[in-house]
């Protein structure tokens, strides 16, 4: 034999090799693809049951929508209530601290009056008492007065 002999006979049991490696390779790509297809093939029947589950949910979900807006409806007034004990409640307190500065101001007003006229000690405290007790009936009178208006 000669070297073109025995060239040609590597060449053709290189690519006998090669064709072996590549006959191993497709086979387990025609298994993976055949995988694949068992897949594919479920995947109409799996999509469907996703669908219908999607639409219960929904159902459910605008069913449940409208019965949390039925019960705010019914709820409003409550919270209009709520609203306006809320607002009363502002304006009473804004009387009562209006009171109070009126209150403190007679007071620093009777202290300084104490004051100017050198009272201490127990003089000043029966008079600081007495002035208390008469603006405490002034006030009793007026709220009398405004809560009969």
């Amino acid at each position: 034999m000669d070297f073109l002999g025995i060239g040609v006979l590597i060449i053709g049991i290189a690519f006998a090799i090669v064709s072996i490696f590549l006959i191993k390779a497709l086979n387990n790509l025609a298994g993976v693809l055949g995988g694949v297809k068992k897949t594919v093939d479920q995947l109409p029947e799996q999509l469907d049951s996703v669908m219908k589950e999607t639409t219960g949910v929904l159902h459910h979900s605008n069913d449940t929508l409208a019965d949390v807006n039925e019960k705010i409806r019914a709820l409003s007034p409550l919270f209009y209530i709520v609203g306006d004990i809320g607002e009363s409640s502002r304006k009473l307190t804004s009387s009562l601290v209006d009171m109070t500065y009126s209150l403190k101001q007679t007071t620093h007003e009777g202290e300084q009056k104490i004051n100017e006229e050198g009272w201490r000690g127990v003089y000043g405290a029966l008079a600081l008492t007495y002035y208390f007790s008469q603006k405490r009936k002034a006030m009793k009178a007026t709220q009398l007065e405004t809560t009969s208006s």
